[in-house]
C-alpha cells in the first residue's frame, strides 16, 4: 500500500479516504474499528467520510466524468490492462487482506482475485461494443441514428461478503463505459475499498475517476442519492436496503440496479446422480460459510431418493473442515458479523420448535458456525422464507417433480435456482418455469461469469450486471437525426 494511504498510530494503520486522486483523513475525525473475524481483534481503523468529504468526492467525480467520458476507447482498454497488471503483481497482498478482513478461506480469496482479472478482460473487450444503430425515417432526406453516451457519475454501494469481486465488477464496467465512480464500501470491509483505490492509483487512473469514501451507510447513501450530479446508483446488499434506495432513486429520477438477497432452491429429481447432486449441493451452500446471495439454502429432493440423498449429504457435511481460514484445506471459516451467529440460532430455534429436526451442526465457536443440516422444514418456519446467510441448509422432500417445482417457486425471492436431472425434457421445462433470474441445469445455484446477465427478479433484484448488460445500464441512449438537403416546413 502507498504509505500515504494510512497513518500508523499505536501500531495500527488508520486508512484514509481516497478523493480526487489523493489520500485524506476525515474532517469529522471519526474512525471505524476493522475486526478480524477469525480472532475478533482490531487489525486496522478507517476514517469515516463526513459531509465535506462526500461533497468533495461528488464534485471531483463530476469534473473527472467529463474528461474521462471523452477519452478514446483504446485509452480505456489500456488503463484496464494496467489495473489488471497491478492486481497480478499484488495478488498475495490482496488475498491476505480478504482472509484477514472478511474471513475468506484461502481458496475463496484467491478465486475472488482471479474472477476480477477475468472481469477486467471482459470489460476491456466490451469497451468497443457500446453501439448504436441507424433507422429509417419517415421524413424525406432524413437519416436517424442512436448513440450511447456515458451517464457521468456512478455511485456504487458494495457488500461485505465478496468485497473485492463485487466492488471491482462495478468499478471496471463503469470506467469502461466512460463514467466516473464513487465507491461506498461496506462498513465491515472498508480496508478493501482503500486497497482498490490504491491499485487504480498505481495503475495511473486519472484523479477523480474513482473516489472511495467509507462512512455511515445512511449518511453517505442518502447524500449520494440526493445529489443530482450522481446519475445512477448500483447496489449489492440486503433487500431491505435495496428497497429504500429504489424509493430514493425514484424521488430523484436516478437510474439504479439492485442485486439483493435470495433463498435459492436446488431441486434434485429422482433420476439424478445422487453422489454428484450431494457434491453440488454442499458446494452451493457451504462456500464462504454460506454468505453468498446465490447459496442453495433450500435443497428439494424427490421422495424416492430423499433418504439416500439425506444420509449421504449429512455424511459429506460432517466431513467438511472447519477452522483457520489461512489453512488451504479449510472450507468453513468465521462469519464476518459476530451477531450473525445469534441470528442463525434464532432461525434454527424457531424451526425446531415448529417440528424441524437438526441432522448435524447447529453449534458455533465464536464466529465460526458449524455446517448445519435441517430436515422437516415447512412454510410455517422463518427459515423456509428468510435468508439465513450462514452455513445452514434445509432438506425438503417433494412428492414428485411438480411438487418440487412448486416448493422451489414458493418464495418472495428470485435470484438463482438449479435443477439436477438426466431428463433433458424436464430440465428445459424447469429452466423456463422456475421463477428466478438465473437457472442452472445440473449444477448448484452459485455460478457467475463477468459477461453474463447477472441478476434476479421479485425481491432479489432489479436490472442486470455483466458484459454488454452492464454497458447498457451504465450508458444512456440518444437519438440523432441528420437532414440531407432542406426539409420542407408547413409554414
Amino acid at each position: 500500500m502507498n504509505p500515504q494511504s494510512y497513518d500508523e498510530i499505536d501500531g495500527l494503520k488508520h486508512y484514509k479516504l481516497f478523493i480526487d486522486g489523493g489520500w485524506r483523513a476525515s474532517s469529522r475525525n471519526a474512525l471505524l474499528d476493522c475486526i478480524n473475524p477469525a480472532n475478533g481483534e482490531v487489525f486496522a481503523r478507517c476514517y469515516q467520510a463526513g459531509t465535506a468529504e462526500i461533497d468533495d468526492a461528488i464534485a471531483s467525480s463530476d469534473r473527472a466524468a467529463k474528461e474521462w467520458g471523452a477519452t478514446l476507447v483504446a485509452d480505456r482498454e489500456i488503463m484496464l490492462g494496467r489495473i489488471s497488471e497491478v492486481i497480478a503483481d499484488r495478488t498475495k497482498e490482496i488475498q491476505e487482506l480478504l482472509i484477514e478482513e472478511c474471513g475468506s478461506v484461502y481458496g475463496k480469496a484467491l478465486w475472488e482475485i482471479e474472477y476480477v482479472q477475468d472481469c477486467i478482460r471482459a470489460a476491456a473487450g466490451d469497451v468497443r461494443h457500446v453501439m448504436g444503430e441507424t433507422m429509417p425515417m419517415t421524413m424525406p432526406g432524413q437519416i436517424g441514428m442512436s448513440v450511447r453516451r456515458p451517464l457521468g457519475v456512478i455511485a456504487g454501494i458494495a457488500p461485505f461478503n465478496s468485497p473485492f469481486l463485487l466492488s471491482m465488477k462495478k468499478i471496471v464496467y463503469a470506467i469502461a463505459a466512460g463514467n466516473s465512480f464513487i465507491l461506498k464500501p461496506s462498513e465491515e470491509t472498508p480496508v478493501s475499498g482503500a486497497v482498490m483505490a490504491d491499485l487504480c492509483a498505481e495503475a495511473g487512473l486519472p484523479a477523480g475517476v474513482l473516489n472511495v469514501i467509507p462512512g455511515v451507510p445512511a449518511e453517505v447513501g442518502d447524500r449520494l442519492m440526493a445529489d443530482p450530479r450522481v446519475k445512477m446508483v448500483t447496489f449489492t446488499g440486503s433487500t431491505r436496503t435495496g428497497r429504500h434506495l429504489a424509493v430514493e432513486a425514484a424521488k430523484n429520477l436516478k437510474k439504479f440496479t439492485l442485486e439483493m438477497g435470495g433463498k435459492s432452491p436446488l431441486v434434485v429429481l429422482k433420476d439424478a446422480d445422487i453422489d454428484y447432486a450431494v457434491d453440488a449441493a454442499a458446494w452451493g451452500v457451504f462456500l464462504h460459510q454460506g454468505q453468498v446471495c446465490m447459496a442453495n439454502s433450500k435443497v428439494i429432493v424427490e421422495k424416492e431418493i430423499f433418504e439416500t440423498f439425506r444420509d449421504k449429504f449429512v455424511a459429506k457435511t460432517k466431513g467438511i473442515k472447519v477452522g483457520d481460514p489461512r489453512d488451504p484445506e479449510t472450507v468453513i471459516g468465521p462469519l464476518i458479523r459476530a451477531r450473525q451467529c445469534e441470528f442463525i440460532d434464532g432461525h434454527i430455534g424457531d424451526a425446531t420448535e415448529k417440528g424441524a429436526t437438526v441432522l448435524t451442526g447447529a453449534t458455533h465457536d465464536g464466529r465460526t458456525y458449524v455446517p448445519t443440516v435441517l430436515e422437516g422444514v415447512t412454510p410455517e418456519m422463518r427459515i423456509y422464507h428468510e435468508e439465513t446467510f450462514g452455513p445452514v441448509v434445509s432438506l425438503i422432500a417433494a412428492e414428485d417433480s411438480e411438487d418440487a417445482l412448486r416448493i422451489a417457486n414458493d418464495t418472495s425471492y428470485g435470484l438463482s435456482a438449479a435443477v439436477i436431472t438426466n431428463d433433458m425434457q424436464k430440465a428445459m421445462d424447469f429452466s423456463m418455469r422456475m421463477e428466478a433470474g438465473m437457472v442452472h441445469v445440473n449444477d448448484c445455484t452459485i455460478s457467475d461469469e463477468p459477461h453474463v446477465p447477472f441478476g434476479g427478479i421479485k425481491n432479489s433484484g432489479f436490472g442486470r450486471e455483466g458484459g454488454r448488460y452492464s454497458m447498457e445500464e451504465l450508458t444512456e441512449v440518444k437519438w440523432v437525426t441528420i437532414q440531407m438537403g432542406k426539409r420542407e416546413f408547413s409554414f
